[in-house]
């Protein structure tokens, strides 16, 4: 008795057009999907899809004109200046519930904000004696 080779079955794909790569690349990079369910949900194969991954992702890189290590650095200044905004707001308001004697920042701001302010104001009190 001889066995019958059984042929794979093939799945069929269709063609995707540019917009449709940038949208399902796009998807992937922000997590909003894996590459297999890309693959299920737009009937595309996963190696095509890591292929156009490799090729387009930097395009889209060049097109917004800056690399992975330059929009890090953007991002850490961007940090660097919300962090300086942080702590000048945080002295306004630790001078202010100094002068007028209401404590704001406890009733209004988040523990950890407000627990900011308290030990701005401690140093403050330590300062000026």
């Amino acid at each position: 008795m001889k066995d019958k080779k059984q042929h794979c079955r093939k799945t069929s794909y269709k063609k995707v057009g540019f917009d449709l790569k940038l949208l399902i690349i796009d998807q992937i990079q922000n997590g909003q999907i894996s590459v297999n369910h890309a693959s299920e949900k737009y009937q595309v194969s996963r190696s095509s899809i890591n292929y156009w991954l490799k090729k387009y992702s930097t395009l889209e890189q060049k097109k917004l004109g800056m690399s992975k290590k330059d929009e890090i650095k953007k991002l850490k200044e961007r940090i660097e200046e919300l962090e300086f905004v942080k702590d000048f707001q945080q002295d306004i308001i630790a001078d202010m519930e100094l002068i007028t004697g209401v404590d704001m920042s406890k009733k209004s701001l988040p523990t950890t904000l407000a627990e900011e302010i308290e030990k701005k104001k401690q140093d403050r009190l330590k300062e000026n004696g």
